[in-house]
């Protein structure tokens, strides 16, 4: 054979070798498996082009990774799980609660756990949505259609009752373990592709050029950007998008370097469970000096309380004994501090009678006085309060939901609502992006969730901001501008029906509209 021919079959010969050298790491960039080359280095190959977060690894590649998998979390992951344009996303979930490994943990005897949520009738229709509502009514739940709220001065109240809008229910009060399980059951029962870290988030490097294999529809591209997750486990992962459900104290919030702006209040929240001799039917709230206290139906003849204080009263109470805390919270929810407000037919409404041919139903009621506690049926809780609202809910391939966003003052029990309307809202976005084929970690997809959710959570935090401002002042005038608040709402129709809609999820600023 001549020596051209052996030089023309050795240059074919390396050609050849270099084309699938080729092949090969453009496979691996786009790929889960993370092939090596054929008699070469892998780690020589990719690190001339890409730094250290880039190199090609054998970490599990999703769309989504929650971290934070608690009733905000969860209710996420089931709206994706059920909505047909997301369904077929791979999702990690990231959370190190031992609830997550096990939907069976609920428990329904015993009496109710202090920690409890007022769900509205726009969070139940979700669960309804979801396959969870059925889950929940396997357990201890109390749906409420009326809800007296009243001034330790005695100078008005107000009642509110579902038929005032014409519903059947106000909302229901259900324990936190019970929401949770119950959108962890429903999750289980769906063909979904998820898997959950029983791990906490220790790092997360976003970076627009890490090797990433896309779920179909979800990016046009072949290979596109993501971010990679370091675990406390070891474990690692990449994704498209993070959401961020972990919480007030966000470490995806923290990492992603997204500021918020906020203030502490001095006061604290005493929560446990009571009982009473008879079944309480009603939602009760009095307004005292140094904060409200609420008294919640939970079922059988359970109620929860929330009482805000300040911090001092909260260590004393939170260490008294169990009589002489009963005695305390039957002394707060009645005639302590000031008299019972006189029930008032409207006929004797005064300046508000001319409005006598539209009132509602509810102002014709007579004011109820609560049930008397008789036992303490629980541990008692103590956590400070705050306000807090992050800057910006949405960055590059970052995103945040629930308490990572937002967190406010527990007054009318909103902060788990608004979480949900956030998870409800952000799925919706995340399928409309999925339709068109957009990345749906880019930032101009996540703004329109923002768009949508910060108005409605900023209204609902000046509201009750402003009722919290407004009730720590103990001075005559604002004692008497309180009282005719209070009569206004009871009175008023356009008014009442307002806030009822706007308390319900309806998201509607509560004036006369």
């Amino acid at each position: 054979m001549s020596v051209k021919m052996k030089m023309t079959r050795f240059v074919a010969r390396r050609v050849a070798i270099n084309f699938t050298r080729f092949k090969f790491a453009q496979r691996a960039l786009c790929s889960n498996a993370g092939a090596e080359l054929p008699g070469s280095n892998r780690d020589q190959i990719v690190k001339e082009p890409l730094n250290k977060h880039e190199l090609i690894d054998n970490s599990e590649q999703y769309d989504i990774a929650i971290v934070g998998g608690g009733m905000v979390g969860m209710a996420l992951a089931c709206s994706l799980a059920s909505t047909p344009l997301t369904r077929q996303l791979n999702v990690a979930i990231i959370d190190s609660n031992p609830a997550l490994q096990n939907a069976d943990l609920l428990k329904k005897e015993g009496p109710p756990d202090p920690r409890v949520s007022t769900v509205t009738p726009a969070t139940i229709s979700f669960y309804r949505d979801v396959g969870a509502w059925q889950h929940v009514q396997q357990h201890r739940h109390a749906f409420f259609d009326k809800m007296q709220v009243w001034d330790y001065t005695g100078l008005g109240y107000t009642r509110y009752s579902a038929r005032d809008i014409g519903k059947e229910v106000l909302g229901c009060v259900v324990e936190n373990k019970v929401l949770h399980g119950s959108l962890l059951s429903s999750i289980q029962s769906m063909d979904f592709k998820k898997r959950i870290y029983p791990a906490k988030l220790s790092s997360m490097t976003v970076n627009s050029s890490s090797p990433l294999t896309t779920s179909a529809g979800t990016a046009s591209q072949p290979c596109g950007g993501a971010a990679r997750l370091e675990l406390s486990n070891g474990d690692s992962l990449y994704a498209k998008l993070v959401v961020g459900a972990d919480g007030s104290k966000s470490r995806v919030r923290e990492l992603a370097g997204i500021e918020t702006t906020g203030w502490k209040y001095s006061q604290s929240a005493i929560i446990c469970t009571v009982e009473h001799a008879e079944q309480n039917h009603c939602a009760c709230q009095r307004f005292l000096p140094n904060g409200p206290i609420a008294l919640l139906p939970i079922g059988d003849n359970f109620s929860n309380i929330v009482w805000t204080m300040d911090p001092k009263e909260s260590s004393e109470r939170i260490s008294a004994s169990e009589n002489d805390f009963v005695n305390m919270v039957n002394h707060a929810l009645d005639q302590g501090y000031g008299p019972r407000p006189k029930s008032q037919p409207f006929g004797s409404a005064g300046l508000l009678s001319w409005l006598r041919p539209g009132i509602t139903s509810s102002a014709n009621e007579r004011f109820e006085v609560p049930p008397r506690v008789i036992k303490l049926s629980s541990a008692r809780m103590v956590f400070p309060l705050s306000l807090m609202h992050a800057n910006s809910y949405a960055s590059k391939r970052v995103v945040l939901i629930g308490d990572a966003a937002h967190t406010v003052h527990p007054l009318a029990g909103q902060g788990v609502n608004m979480g949900f309307g956030d998870a409800i809202a952000l799925s919706k976005v995340i399928a409309e992006g999925v339709a068109v084929g957009s990345d749906i970690g880019e930032v101009s997809v996540l703004k329109k969730y923002e768009s949508e959710r910060k108005p409605a959570n900023i209204a609902m935090m000046a509201v009750l901001d402003g009722f919290q401002k407004a009730y720590s002042v103990d001075f005559m005038p604002v004692n008497l501008l309180r009282a005719a608040a209070f009569q206004a709402a009871h009175y008023i129709s356009p008014l009442k029906r307002n806030i009822i809609s706007f308390a319900s999820g309806e998201h509607k600023i509560p004036l006369f509209t």
